[in-house]
């Protein structure tokens, strides 16, 4: 196993050939799971192998140029925080709207953007009513959510649910295909008591909905919380992951991206490869070197430096996923 801390990687993407009707939603469905924040990351999948590349490196350029339309290429934002006030960041709009337009110049057109959670801070109607607002700005085909535990205080989720969740199954998990992968959209947030907890009714689902696709399927897991054991002592764990992992022990590339965390960070274990993305709004310190995971006030210029997107691309027929983590600097 290997772990890595402000990384720049590769991730996976592809098409099971699985309608986008699957568990009940549509196109038009799908649409309305807006949201994006965080680091935008590029993958690109190839020959079954999750594959890392370094941002901005001659061999990940090559590959976005040599893609042409048969790729897949999505971005992954995360933890925006709209409605945060403090020092660490005085305008997380601001930040989001330049994250935003980053996405925009990208030299592509995503195929979809996914915001891996913490859309909001304090999960409010008008927090929830503006950053839908602000990413209807992004020049993207569809847009995907997932939740964070600041977009349910209180109320358990419903008023992110209300705004994001159309189509979602149970507490709003769901999955859907394109390009030759899988895509499953986890909720872990939900039942906290420190770690993140995923529940057997979404265990299940994982099961069910896994059960008929081949063992070389590309796959790409979405959650707020890691899906692995980053730093159990402030939380960044899921208690009940392991029974989630096992069932992804048969695919030869699978690849889960979180947020939560604020800052890049890369493991792989055999043939899972983890990846946390940085966010739009405020830097929290590594694991340990602070008595708790509390926003970070530095310098605006580098401030700038631990803010960003994630874009991945993957080309249809290989298993490779090219990750490309860009600060908004």
């Amino acid at each position: 196993m290997t772990d890595h801390y402000d990384s720049h990687d590769g991730a996976s993407t592809g098409d099971t050939g699985r309608p986008d009707t699957e568990h009940g939603m549509n196109r038009r469905q799908l649409l309305r799971h807006a949201g994006w924040f965080g680091g935008a990351v590029v993958l690109t999948v190839a020959s079954g192998e999750v594959i890392s590349h370094i941002a901005g490196s001659q061999d990940t350029n090559a590959r976005a140029a040599a893609a042409g339309s048969g790729t897949l290429r999505f971005v992954q934002v995360s933890d925006s925080h709209i409605g945060f006030q403090g020092p660490a960041n005085l305008d997380v709009v601001g930040s989001f709207t330049e994250a935003v337009n980053q996405v925009n110049s990208l030299g592509f057109r995503p195929d979809f953007v996914m915001h891996s959670g913490d859309l909001t801070h304090l999960s409010t109607a008008g927090q929830f009513d503006q950053v839908k607002q602000l990413m209807t700005g992004m020049k993207t085909d569809r847009i995907f959510t997932v939740p964070g535990e600041h977009d349910s205080i209180g109320d358990a989720g419903r008023a992110y649910r209300r705004t994001f969740g159309m189509g979602t199954l149970g507490d709003g998990w769901y999955s859907f295909d394109t390009h030759g992968v899988h895509f499953i959209a986890l909720v872990n947030t939900l039942s906290l008591e420190k770690l993140g907890h995923l529940g057997n009714e979404q265990i299940d689902f994982v099961r069910k909905d896994i059960a008929g696709l081949s063992s070389d399927t590309p796959l790409v897991v979405f959650s707020h919380i890691p899906l692995f054991a980053m730093y159990p002592q402030w939380g960044w764990s899921t208690d009940d992951a392991l029974k989630v992992i096992a069932l992804l022990r048969r695919f030869s590339s699978v690849t889960c991206l979180n947020g939560h965390v604020h800052q890049l960070f890369t493991k792989t274990d055999g043939n899972i490869t983890f990846h946390s993305a940085t966010t739009t709004a405020y830097p929290l310190p590594k694991p340990g070197r602070a008595p708790a995971p509390t926003p970070q006030v530095v310098p605006a210029r580098q401030l700038k430096e631990a803010l960003g997107i994630r874009s991945v691309g993957y080309r249809q027929g290989d298993r490779e996923l090219a990750i490309k983590d860009q600060r908004l600097a």
